[in-house]
């Protein structure tokens, strides 16, 4: 009769080298896993890292984990249910607005959580007429926005607080405070209000379709 060591033995003598072959997966007639496959595994790698990083448990559901607003302060402010939809969208759209007059007048943006830190660069030294109105243009609707923050009550922390979450992105700032919340409901709503931002009931969060439409 084989003692245990030899049956351990014979047991790894008849396994094959290499990690465990995945079991329950669709496979090509060769063997090669389908990529259906390995795009699922990768979204559930995606959807744990981001219920870690946001706090949540296993019961958010995924839909809740995958919403493209989970993917920075102002859409987790808007999915906690601290601010409205058109609160969130106006930020958006601020964020952008801002965006687009940091790359026509070509100095770097504010936050490296939201740039490519390599895709920043002045003009070549000669300024087309219609690019020189773009950037004025820019320029002139940053400094409107920025007016309208500042006149709101409490402007200068107004305007810090909306410029932190929409534009700044800082993640900390999902669990402010309930003043300086006020602070930020209050200048979204201030730009709702003043309808600097007449777009701002689309989907602010497509930044091509935004980028194409400011070049145009």
């Amino acid at each position: 009769m084989a003692s245990k060591a030899a049956k351990l033995r014979a047991k790894r003598s008849t396994r094959s080298a290499g990690r465990p072959r995945k079991e329950n997966v669709e496979r090509y007639p060769s063997g090669k896993i389908k990529p259906s496959e390995t795009e699922k595994e990768t979204q559930s790698v995606a959807i744990q890292a981001r219920r870690r990083i946001n706090g949540w448990d296993e019961k958010t559901p995924d839909k809740t984990v995958l919403d493209q607003r989970a993917g920075y302060t102002l859409g987790l402010i808007c999915i906690d249910g601290k601010i409205t939809e058109e609160q969130m969208e106006i930020g958006n759209e601020y964020a952008l607005a801002i965006a687009r007059y940091h790359r026509l007048v070509g100095i770097p943006f504010p936050s490296a959580r939201a740039q490519s830190l390599f895709s920043i660069k002045g003009h070549d030294g000669e300024v087309t007429e219609a690019h020189a109105a773009r950037a004025r243009s820019a320029s002139n609707l940053m400094m409107r926005l920025q007016g309208i923050l500042l006149q709101c009550v409490d402007g200068p922390q107004v305007r810090q607080t909306v410029n932190s979450v929409s534009v700044m992105d800082l993640q900390h700032l999902r669990d402010m405070p309930p003043q300086q919340l006020l602070w930020l409901r209050r200048g979204l709503t201030a730009l709702i209000n003043s309808g600097a931002l007449p777009n701002h009931n689309r989907n602010a969060t497509d930044i091509t379709r935004f980028e194409v439409r400011a070049s145009a």
